[in-house]
Protein backbone atom coordinates (compact mmCIF):
# COMPACT_ATOMS: atom_id res chain seq x y z
CA UNK A 1 0.00 0.00 0.00
CA UNK A 2 3.09 2.16 0.86
CA UNK A 3 4.58 1.51 -2.71
CA UNK A 4 1.05 3.10 -4.29
CA UNK A 5 0.87 5.84 -2.13
CA UNK A 6 4.37 6.84 -3.58
CA UNK A 7 3.61 6.35 -6.94
CA UNK A 8 0.38 8.49 -6.71
CA UNK A 9 2.40 11.05 -5.11
CA UNK A 10 5.08 10.46 -8.25
CA UNK A 11 2.16 10.81 -10.33
CA UNK A 12 1.27 14.09 -9.03
CA UNK A 13 4.54 15.50 -9.73
CA UNK A 14 4.90 14.57 -13.10
CA UNK A 15 1.70 15.92 -13.90
CA UNK A 16 2.30 19.25 -12.46
CA UNK A 17 5.22 19.35 -14.54
CA UNK A 18 2.95 19.32 -17.33
CA UNK A 19 0.39 21.54 -16.52
CA UNK A 20 3.05 24.33 -15.51
CA UNK A 21 4.84 23.55 -18.97
CA UNK A 22 1.21 23.79 -20.66
CA UNK A 23 0.88 27.37 -18.66
CA UNK A 24 3.42 28.24 -20.15
CA UNK A 25 3.15 27.57 -23.59
CA UNK A 26 -0.52 29.17 -23.53
CA UNK A 27 0.53 32.43 -21.38
CA UNK A 28 3.35 32.80 -24.50
CA UNK A 29 0.67 32.08 -27.38
CA UNK A 30 0.88 35.49 -28.78
CA UNK A 31 4.63 36.04 -27.98
CA UNK A 32 6.70 37.12 -31.30
CA UNK A 33 9.65 34.03 -31.85
CA UNK A 34 8.23 31.57 -29.05
CA UNK A 35 8.56 27.64 -29.20
CA UNK A 36 6.38 25.80 -27.33
CA UNK A 37 7.42 22.47 -25.30
CA UNK A 38 6.12 19.33 -24.76
CA UNK A 39 6.89 16.66 -22.06
CA UNK A 40 6.87 13.27 -21.97
CA UNK A 41 6.57 10.77 -18.75
CA UNK A 42 8.33 7.82 -18.15
CA UNK A 43 8.33 4.63 -15.87
CA UNK A 44 11.62 5.20 -13.33
CA UNK A 45 11.96 1.97 -11.03
CA UNK A 46 10.74 -1.59 -10.20
CA UNK A 47 10.57 -3.67 -7.84
CA UNK A 48 11.42 -7.45 -8.99
CA UNK A 49 9.56 -9.86 -6.06
CA UNK A 50 9.98 -12.39 -8.18
CA UNK A 51 12.86 -12.96 -11.14
CA UNK A 52 12.46 -14.74 -14.75
CA UNK A 53 12.92 -18.28 -15.19
CA UNK A 54 13.75 -20.19 -18.20
CA UNK A 55 12.29 -23.52 -19.17
CA UNK A 56 13.98 -26.62 -17.42
CA UNK A 57 14.10 -29.87 -19.59
CA UNK A 58 14.31 -32.14 -16.80
CA UNK A 59 11.66 -30.97 -14.22
CA UNK A 60 9.65 -30.30 -17.53
CA UNK A 61 8.75 -27.43 -15.73
CA UNK A 62 7.93 -23.83 -18.08
CA UNK A 63 9.83 -20.77 -18.19
CA UNK A 64 8.09 -18.00 -15.59
CA UNK A 65 8.21 -14.41 -16.53
CA UNK A 66 9.77 -12.05 -13.44
CA UNK A 67 7.17 -10.62 -11.18
CA UNK A 68 7.93 -6.86 -10.51
CA UNK A 69 5.97 -3.94 -9.24
CA UNK A 70 6.29 -0.56 -10.55
CA UNK A 71 7.32 2.40 -8.13
CA UNK A 72 5.89 5.44 -9.75
CA UNK A 73 6.37 7.97 -13.06
CA UNK A 74 9.14 10.44 -13.78
CA UNK A 75 9.65 13.36 -16.29
CA UNK A 76 11.31 11.22 -19.34
CA UNK A 77 11.93 15.22 -21.16
CA UNK A 78 10.82 18.28 -21.74
CA UNK A 79 11.80 18.88 -25.56
CA UNK A 80 11.49 22.39 -27.40
CA UNK A 81 9.96 22.51 -30.61
CA UNK A 82 12.21 24.04 -32.40
CA UNK A 83 11.75 22.72 -35.71
CA UNK A 84 7.71 24.24 -35.71
CA UNK A 85 7.61 27.66 -37.62
CA UNK A 86 5.13 29.79 -36.16
CA UNK A 87 2.81 31.72 -38.08
CA UNK A 88 3.04 34.99 -39.53
CA UNK A 89 2.16 38.41 -38.86
CA UNK A 90 2.04 41.67 -41.32
CA UNK A 91 4.10 44.43 -39.90
CA UNK A 92 5.31 46.60 -43.02
CA UNK A 93 8.25 47.16 -41.24
CA UNK A 94 11.42 47.22 -42.79
CA UNK A 95 13.18 46.17 -39.88
CA UNK A 96 10.65 43.02 -38.88
CA UNK A 97 12.16 39.64 -41.01
CA UNK A 98 10.82 35.92 -40.38
CA UNK A 99 13.10 33.37 -40.96
CA UNK A 100 11.83 30.90 -43.84
CA UNK A 101 13.69 28.19 -43.20
CA UNK A 102 16.02 27.06 -41.29
CA UNK A 103 18.35 28.47 -38.46
CA UNK A 104 18.47 31.51 -36.41
CA UNK A 105 19.61 35.01 -36.00
CA UNK A 106 22.20 35.74 -34.01
CA UNK A 107 22.00 38.45 -31.56
CA UNK A 108 25.00 39.26 -29.02
CA UNK A 109 24.44 41.11 -25.47
CA UNK A 110 28.34 41.99 -25.19
CA UNK A 111 29.08 39.16 -23.23
CA UNK A 112 28.12 36.63 -25.76
CA UNK A 113 26.59 35.29 -28.89
CA UNK A 114 22.76 33.91 -28.20
CA UNK A 115 20.47 32.77 -30.66
CA UNK A 116 16.55 34.00 -31.38
CA UNK A 117 13.63 33.10 -34.09
CA UNK A 118 11.99 36.33 -33.27
CA UNK A 119 13.03 38.92 -35.94
CA UNK A 120 11.73 42.31 -34.99
CA UNK A 121 14.26 44.55 -35.11
CA UNK A 122 14.89 48.53 -34.53
CA UNK A 123 17.86 50.50 -34.93
CA UNK A 124 19.47 52.34 -31.88
CA UNK A 125 21.00 55.60 -31.30
CA UNK A 126 24.49 54.24 -32.36
CA UNK A 127 22.95 53.34 -35.77
CA UNK A 128 23.03 49.79 -34.70
CA UNK A 129 20.57 47.00 -35.79
CA UNK A 130 19.16 45.35 -32.30
CA UNK A 131 16.54 43.45 -30.89
CA UNK A 132 14.03 45.40 -28.09
CA UNK A 133 16.34 44.20 -25.52
CA UNK A 134 19.37 46.28 -26.60
CA UNK A 135 20.86 42.97 -28.36
CA UNK A 136 22.88 43.65 -31.54
CA UNK A 137 21.87 42.10 -34.23
CA UNK A 138 25.05 40.24 -35.72
CA UNK A 139 26.02 39.88 -39.84
CA UNK A 140 28.65 40.30 -42.21
CA UNK A 141 30.05 43.79 -43.37
CA UNK A 142 31.29 44.91 -46.67
CA UNK A 143 34.10 44.07 -48.50
CA UNK A 144 36.46 47.04 -48.78
CA UNK A 145 37.37 45.59 -51.89
CA UNK A 146 33.65 45.07 -53.20
CA UNK A 147 30.96 47.38 -52.42
CA UNK A 148 28.62 45.27 -54.00
CA UNK A 149 29.21 42.01 -51.39
CA UNK A 150 30.11 41.02 -48.39
CA UNK A 151 32.75 39.46 -46.76
CA UNK A 152 31.68 35.78 -45.46
CA UNK A 153 33.76 36.44 -42.15
CA UNK A 154 33.25 36.20 -38.36
CA UNK A 155 30.16 37.69 -37.44
CA UNK A 156 30.06 41.40 -36.29
CA UNK A 157 27.25 44.01 -35.25
CA UNK A 158 25.60 45.39 -38.11
CA UNK A 159 25.48 49.60 -37.70
CA UNK A 160 23.59 50.33 -40.32
CA UNK A 161 22.84 54.00 -40.11
CA UNK A 162 26.47 54.78 -38.87
CA UNK A 163 27.16 58.78 -39.85
CA UNK A 164 29.10 57.25 -42.82
CA UNK A 165 26.57 55.61 -44.04
CA UNK A 166 24.32 58.43 -43.95
CA UNK A 167 24.91 59.88 -47.20
CA UNK A 168 26.66 58.55 -50.78
CA UNK A 169 29.04 59.95 -52.44
CA UNK A 170 28.54 62.39 -55.48
CA UNK A 171 30.04 61.04 -58.56
CA UNK A 172 31.03 63.41 -61.41
CA UNK A 173 29.11 63.05 -64.84
CA UNK A 174 30.96 61.56 -67.87
CA UNK A 175 28.56 61.11 -70.51
CA UNK A 176 25.81 62.70 -71.84
CA UNK A 177 23.79 62.10 -75.12
CA UNK A 178 20.79 63.56 -77.31
CA UNK A 179 17.68 61.89 -78.60
CA UNK A 180 14.93 63.40 -80.75
CA UNK A 181 14.32 64.69 -84.31
CA UNK A 182 15.35 68.01 -85.62
CA UNK A 183 13.18 69.29 -88.21
CA UNK A 184 14.62 71.31 -90.92
CA UNK A 185 11.78 73.47 -91.51
CA UNK A 186 11.49 74.23 -87.81
CA UNK A 187 11.29 78.03 -88.03
CA UNK A 188 13.48 78.49 -84.68
CA UNK A 189 16.68 78.10 -87.48
CA UNK A 190 15.44 81.00 -89.49
CA UNK A 191 15.88 83.14 -86.14
CA UNK A 192 19.29 84.62 -84.70
CA UNK A 193 19.08 82.72 -81.73
CA UNK A 194 18.42 79.46 -83.20
CA UNK A 195 17.01 76.28 -82.07
CA UNK A 196 18.30 76.44 -78.02
CA UNK A 197 19.12 73.46 -76.08
CA UNK A 198 20.93 71.83 -72.92
CA UNK A 199 22.45 69.52 -70.65
CA UNK A 200 22.84 69.51 -67.15
CA UNK A 201 26.32 67.67 -65.44
CA UNK A 202 27.76 67.02 -62.04
CA UNK A 203 30.98 67.61 -61.04
CA UNK A 204 33.03 65.70 -58.41
CA UNK A 205 31.47 67.33 -55.38
CA UNK A 206 28.10 66.84 -56.49
CA UNK A 207 27.12 70.11 -57.55
CA UNK A 208 25.17 70.68 -60.57
CA UNK A 209 25.85 72.85 -63.81
CA UNK A 210 23.78 73.08 -67.08
CA UNK A 211 25.46 73.88 -70.14
CA UNK A 212 23.19 75.96 -72.95
CA UNK A 213 23.86 74.75 -76.85
CA UNK A 214 22.97 76.72 -80.05
CA UNK A 215 21.96 74.97 -82.94
CA UNK A 216 21.86 76.67 -86.71
CA UNK A 217 21.59 75.56 -90.22
CA UNK A 218 24.92 75.70 -92.07
CA UNK A 219 24.97 78.48 -95.21
CA UNK A 220 26.34 76.46 -98.42
CA UNK A 221 28.51 78.09 -100.89
CA UNK A 222 25.61 79.63 -102.46
CA UNK A 223 24.44 81.20 -99.46
CA UNK A 224 21.51 78.90 -99.10
CA UNK A 225 21.02 77.05 -95.75
CA UNK A 226 22.44 73.42 -95.77
CA UNK A 227 19.06 71.37 -94.76
CA UNK A 228 21.55 68.25 -93.37
CA UNK A 229 24.03 70.25 -91.27
CA UNK A 230 23.96 71.69 -88.17
CA UNK A 231 26.45 74.08 -86.30
CA UNK A 232 26.45 73.40 -82.64
CA UNK A 233 28.05 75.92 -80.21
CA UNK A 234 28.13 76.17 -76.21
CA UNK A 235 26.43 79.89 -75.22
CA UNK A 236 27.37 79.73 -71.23
CA UNK A 237 27.74 77.19 -68.78
CA UNK A 238 25.58 77.54 -65.50
CA UNK A 239 26.18 76.98 -61.99
CA UNK A 240 23.32 75.77 -59.97
CA UNK A 241 22.21 79.45 -59.21
CA UNK A 242 21.67 80.18 -62.40
CA UNK A 243 24.70 82.43 -62.40
CA UNK A 244 27.54 82.32 -65.52
CA UNK A 245 30.72 79.92 -64.28
CA UNK A 246 32.89 82.31 -66.88
CA UNK A 247 32.57 85.66 -65.05
CA UNK A 248 32.09 87.53 -61.54
CA UNK A 249 29.29 89.94 -60.82
CA UNK A 250 29.50 92.98 -59.13
CA UNK A 251 26.21 93.95 -57.74
CA UNK A 252 28.12 97.38 -56.41
CA UNK A 253 29.27 98.29 -59.70
CA UNK A 254 26.34 96.08 -62.05
CA UNK A 255 28.94 94.90 -64.02
CA UNK A 256 30.87 91.58 -65.09
CA UNK A 257 34.55 90.89 -65.25
CA UNK A 258 35.54 87.55 -66.79
CA UNK A 259 37.57 84.61 -64.85
CA UNK A 260 40.93 84.06 -65.96
CA UNK A 261 40.76 79.97 -64.62
CA UNK A 262 38.22 79.01 -66.51
CA UNK A 263 38.79 76.67 -69.58
CA UNK A 264 36.40 74.80 -71.62
CA UNK A 265 36.72 73.45 -74.75
CA UNK A 266 34.30 71.53 -76.63
CA UNK A 267 34.98 69.16 -79.36
CA UNK A 268 38.58 71.06 -79.64
CA UNK A 269 37.09 74.20 -79.72
CA UNK A 270 37.99 76.86 -76.84
CA UNK A 271 35.66 78.94 -75.15
CA UNK A 272 36.16 82.22 -73.60
CA UNK A 273 34.04 85.11 -72.21
CA UNK A 274 34.76 88.75 -73.38
CA UNK A 275 32.80 91.93 -71.28
CA UNK A 276 30.76 94.09 -73.24
CA UNK A 277 30.76 97.72 -73.58
CA UNK A 278 27.21 98.02 -72.00
CA UNK A 279 28.75 96.05 -69.02
CA UNK A 280 27.25 92.35 -69.84
CA UNK A 281 29.60 89.76 -71.40
CA UNK A 282 29.26 86.83 -74.38
CA UNK A 283 30.69 83.63 -74.98
CA UNK A 284 32.61 83.46 -78.20
CA UNK A 285 34.81 80.56 -79.90
CA UNK A 286 37.81 80.48 -81.41
CA UNK A 287 38.68 80.02 -84.68
CA UNK A 288 37.65 76.71 -85.96
CA UNK A 289 36.83 76.97 -90.01
CA UNK A 290 33.77 78.21 -91.21
CA UNK A 291 30.94 76.27 -89.89
CA UNK A 292 32.92 75.24 -86.18
CA UNK A 293 31.28 72.05 -85.06
CA UNK A 294 29.33 70.48 -87.50
CA UNK A 295 26.13 68.11 -86.76
CA UNK A 296 25.74 66.38 -89.79
CA UNK A 297 22.59 63.85 -91.52
CA UNK A 298 22.23 61.80 -94.53
CA UNK A 299 19.43 64.15 -96.46
CA UNK A 300 17.78 61.05 -98.19
CA UNK A 301 17.26 58.93 -94.79
CA UNK A 302 17.55 61.67 -92.19
CA UNK A 303 19.64 59.30 -90.16
CA UNK A 304 22.79 61.13 -88.13
CA UNK A 305 26.15 60.44 -90.03
CA UNK A 306 28.89 62.14 -87.92
CA UNK A 307 30.28 64.87 -86.32
CA UNK A 308 32.96 67.28 -86.91
CA UNK A 309 34.70 70.40 -86.46
CA UNK A 310 35.58 73.34 -88.83
CA UNK A 311 34.82 70.58 -91.97
CA UNK A 312 37.28 67.89 -90.28
CA UNK A 313 36.40 64.79 -87.92
CA UNK A 314 38.11 65.52 -85.00
CA UNK A 315 41.66 64.03 -84.39
CA UNK A 316 42.07 60.61 -82.76
CA UNK A 317 44.91 60.20 -80.79
CA UNK A 318 46.52 58.31 -84.17
CA UNK A 319 46.10 61.44 -86.04
CA UNK A 320 44.12 59.22 -88.40
CA UNK A 321 40.29 60.51 -89.60
CA UNK A 322 36.91 58.92 -88.94
CA UNK A 323 33.44 59.88 -88.39
CA UNK A 324 32.31 61.00 -85.03
CA UNK A 325 29.52 60.24 -82.53
CA UNK A 326 30.28 62.05 -79.95
CA UNK A 327 32.78 65.47 -78.74
CA UNK A 328 34.50 65.86 -76.00
CA UNK A 329 33.23 68.64 -73.42
CA UNK A 330 36.16 69.59 -71.19
CA UNK A 331 35.28 71.84 -68.50
CA UNK A 332 38.15 73.08 -65.99
CA UNK A 333 38.44 75.68 -63.00
CA UNK A 334 41.82 76.31 -61.24
CA UNK A 335 41.24 77.41 -58.21
CA UNK A 336 43.06 77.50 -54.42
CA UNK A 337 39.39 76.30 -53.58
CA UNK A 338 40.66 72.89 -55.10
CA UNK A 339 43.82 72.59 -54.41
CA UNK A 340 45.42 69.37 -53.20
CA UNK A 341 46.90 69.67 -49.89
CA UNK A 342 48.67 66.23 -49.71
CA UNK A 343 49.97 67.14 -53.35
CA UNK A 344 53.80 68.24 -53.84
CA UNK A 345 54.38 72.05 -55.27
CA UNK A 346 51.63 74.10 -56.91
CA UNK A 347 49.59 71.60 -57.96
CA UNK A 348 45.55 72.26 -58.39
CA UNK A 349 42.70 69.79 -58.55
CA UNK A 350 39.86 70.31 -61.48
CA UNK A 351 36.37 69.50 -60.08
CA UNK A 352 35.36 68.40 -63.62
CA UNK A 353 35.71 64.83 -65.43
CA UNK A 354 35.78 65.02 -69.36
CA UNK A 355 32.24 64.41 -70.40
CA UNK A 356 31.78 62.57 -73.93
CA UNK A 357 28.56 64.14 -75.35
CA UNK A 358 26.95 61.30 -77.79
CA UNK A 359 24.96 62.48 -80.79
CA UNK A 360 24.18 59.44 -82.67
CA UNK A 361 20.58 58.56 -82.06
CA UNK A 362 19.33 62.20 -83.59
CA UNK A 363 17.50 61.85 -86.48
CA UNK A 364 16.35 64.63 -88.95
CA UNK A 365 13.11 63.87 -89.85
CA UNK A 366 10.09 66.32 -91.01
CA UNK A 367 7.52 66.43 -88.38
CA UNK A 368 5.48 69.65 -89.31
CA UNK A 369 8.12 72.02 -88.11
CA UNK A 370 8.91 70.79 -84.50
CA UNK A 371 11.96 70.29 -83.33
CA UNK A 372 12.44 67.66 -80.13
CA UNK A 373 15.91 67.09 -78.62
CA UNK A 374 16.06 65.73 -74.81
CA UNK A 375 19.39 65.39 -72.93
CA UNK A 376 20.09 62.83 -70.75
CA UNK A 377 22.79 62.41 -68.22
CA UNK A 378 24.75 59.10 -69.05
CA UNK A 379 25.79 57.27 -71.77
CA UNK A 380 23.27 54.60 -74.29
CA UNK A 381 23.95 52.13 -71.58
CA UNK A 382 23.03 54.50 -68.79
CA UNK A 383 26.64 54.59 -67.31
CA UNK A 384 28.63 57.99 -66.31
CA UNK A 385 25.67 59.87 -65.38
CA UNK A 386 27.11 61.07 -62.01
CA UNK A 387 25.18 62.58 -59.63
CA UNK A 388 24.65 64.77 -56.42
CA UNK A 389 25.32 63.93 -52.52
CA UNK A 390 22.88 62.03 -51.09
CA UNK A 391 20.84 61.74 -47.87
CA UNK A 392 19.86 58.86 -46.68
CA UNK A 393 16.05 58.50 -47.05
CA UNK A 394 15.06 54.93 -45.94
CA UNK A 395 16.64 51.03 -45.48
CA UNK A 396 15.62 47.83 -47.31
CA UNK A 397 16.19 44.03 -46.42
CA UNK A 398 15.68 41.76 -49.38
CA UNK A 399 15.27 37.69 -49.37
CA UNK A 400 18.96 37.06 -48.75
CA UNK A 401 19.52 39.75 -45.84
CA UNK A 402 21.36 41.99 -47.66
CA UNK A 403 20.51 45.77 -46.22
CA UNK A 404 20.77 48.80 -48.36
CA UNK A 405 20.60 52.35 -47.75
CA UNK A 406 18.59 54.64 -49.96
CA UNK A 407 19.77 57.70 -50.66
CA UNK A 408 17.93 60.62 -52.11
CA UNK A 409 20.08 60.65 -55.07
CA UNK A 410 18.55 58.09 -56.63
CA UNK A 411 21.12 55.79 -55.69
CA UNK A 412 21.09 52.65 -53.19
CA UNK A 413 24.48 50.99 -51.34
CA UNK A 414 24.90 47.72 -49.28
CA UNK A 415 25.37 48.10 -46.14
CA UNK A 416 25.69 44.42 -44.15
CA UNK A 417 24.26 41.06 -44.39
CA UNK A 418 21.97 39.56 -41.82
CA UNK A 419 23.14 35.84 -41.42
CA UNK A 420 21.55 32.87 -39.43
CA UNK A 421 22.98 30.35 -37.24
CA UNK A 422 22.10 26.66 -37.64
CA UNK A 423 22.92 23.97 -35.59
CA UNK A 424 22.95 19.76 -35.71
CA UNK A 425 20.49 19.52 -32.95
CA UNK A 426 18.43 23.01 -32.91
CA UNK A 427 15.69 20.94 -30.07
CA UNK A 428 19.30 21.24 -27.99
CA UNK A 429 19.59 24.65 -27.46
CA UNK A 430 19.07 26.10 -23.98
CA UNK A 431 16.04 28.82 -23.64
CA UNK A 432 17.30 31.39 -21.78
CA UNK A 433 14.23 33.83 -21.91
CA UNK A 434 13.42 36.51 -23.76
CA UNK A 435 12.52 33.96 -26.93
CA UNK A 436 16.58 33.37 -27.02
CA UNK A 437 18.80 29.91 -27.06
CA UNK A 438 22.06 29.34 -26.16
CA UNK A 439 24.23 26.70 -27.31
CA UNK A 440 24.75 23.31 -24.64
CA UNK A 441 26.90 20.68 -25.34
CA UNK A 442 24.22 18.64 -27.11
CA UNK A 443 23.33 21.45 -29.65
CA UNK A 444 26.36 22.12 -31.32
CA UNK A 445 28.60 24.81 -31.51
CA UNK A 446 28.17 28.10 -33.32
CA UNK A 447 31.28 29.01 -35.96
CA UNK A 448 31.25 32.12 -35.12
CA UNK A 449 30.69 33.32 -38.98
CA UNK A 450 26.83 31.94 -39.52
CA UNK A 451 26.13 31.05 -42.95
CA UNK A 452 23.53 32.88 -45.72
CA UNK A 453 20.07 31.69 -45.39
CA UNK A 454 19.67 30.86 -48.66
CA UNK A 455 22.66 28.02 -48.43
CA UNK A 456 19.86 25.86 -47.09
CA UNK A 457 17.26 26.83 -49.04
CA UNK A 458 15.63 29.40 -46.83
CA UNK A 459 14.93 32.93 -47.46
CA UNK A 460 14.25 35.94 -45.37
CA UNK A 461 10.41 37.80 -45.30
CA UNK A 462 10.30 41.47 -44.47
CA UNK A 463 8.22 43.59 -42.84
CA UNK A 464 6.63 40.02 -41.31
CA UNK A 465 7.85 38.62 -37.87
CA UNK A 466 7.25 35.16 -36.98
CA UNK A 467 4.28 34.28 -34.36
CA UNK A 468 4.34 31.83 -31.45
CA UNK A 469 4.08 28.01 -32.42
CA UNK A 470 1.82 27.41 -29.22
CA UNK A 471 -1.51 25.52 -30.89
CA UNK A 472 -4.18 26.02 -28.29
CA UNK A 473 -6.24 22.86 -29.50
CA UNK A 474 -3.41 21.00 -28.88
CA UNK A 475 -2.76 22.78 -25.44
CA UNK A 476 -6.32 22.65 -24.21
CA UNK A 477 -6.73 18.64 -24.79
CA UNK A 478 -3.12 18.13 -23.37
CA UNK A 479 -4.97 20.10 -20.23
CA UNK A 480 -7.84 18.01 -20.36
CA UNK A 481 -6.28 14.61 -20.10
CA UNK A 482 -3.05 16.17 -17.64
CA UNK A 483 -6.10 16.95 -15.41
CA UNK A 484 -7.66 13.79 -15.75
CA UNK A 485 -4.30 11.96 -14.97
CA UNK A 486 -4.08 14.59 -12.00
CA UNK A 487 -7.33 13.26 -10.84
CA UNK A 488 -6.66 9.39 -11.06
CA UNK A 489 -3.38 10.05 -8.94
CA UNK A 490 -5.17 11.67 -6.40
CA UNK A 491 -7.51 8.99 -6.36
CA UNK A 492 -4.71 6.29 -5.95
CA UNK A 493 -3.68 8.47 -2.66
CA UNK A 494 -7.01 8.82 -1.19
CA UNK A 495 -7.69 4.96 -2.13
CA UNK A 496 -4.44 3.63 -0.68
CA UNK A 497 -5.15 5.86 2.28
CA UNK A 498 -8.92 4.19 2.72
CA UNK A 499 -6.94 1.08 2.69
CA UNK A 500 -4.57 1.86 5.90
CA UNK A 501 -7.46 3.01 7.62
CA UNK A 502 -8.87 -0.24 7.17
CA UNK A 503 -5.96 -1.58 8.22
CA UNK A 504 -5.71 0.19 11.47
CA UNK A 505 -8.15 -0.40 12.84
CA UNK A 506 -8.19 -4.33 12.57
CA UNK A 507 -7.23 -4.03 15.91
CA UNK A 508 -10.67 -2.61 16.76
Amino acid sequence: MMRALYSGVSGLKVHQTKMDVIGNNISNVNTIGFKSSNVTFADVLYQTSSNATGPNAESGRAGQNAMQIGLGAGVSSIATTVDSVGGSQRTDNPFDIMIEGDGFFVVNNGDGNLFTRAGSFMVDANGTLCNASGYAVMGWQVDPNNPDQTVQDNVSALRIMSPANQYSEPEATTAVHFSGNIDSADTAFDSETGKLTNFTFYDKLGRSYTANLKLEQIEGDDGAKLQNQYAVTITDVLDSNGDSIFVNYDELTDTYTVRENVTLTFGGVTYEAETTDDGGYVINADETGDAGVVLAFNPSSGKFTSVTVGGDAPETTTGEEENFNSLEFNLSIEDEEFEDPTAEGDVTTNPFEIIDVDFSTLTMYAQSGTTKIEPTKGDLDGYGTGRSAGNMKGVTVDNLGMIYGVYDNGTSRLLGQIVVATFANPSGLEAVGGSLFATTQNSGEFDGIGESIDSSGGKFNTGVVEMSNVDLSVEFTNMITTQRGFQANSRIITTSDTLLEELINLKR
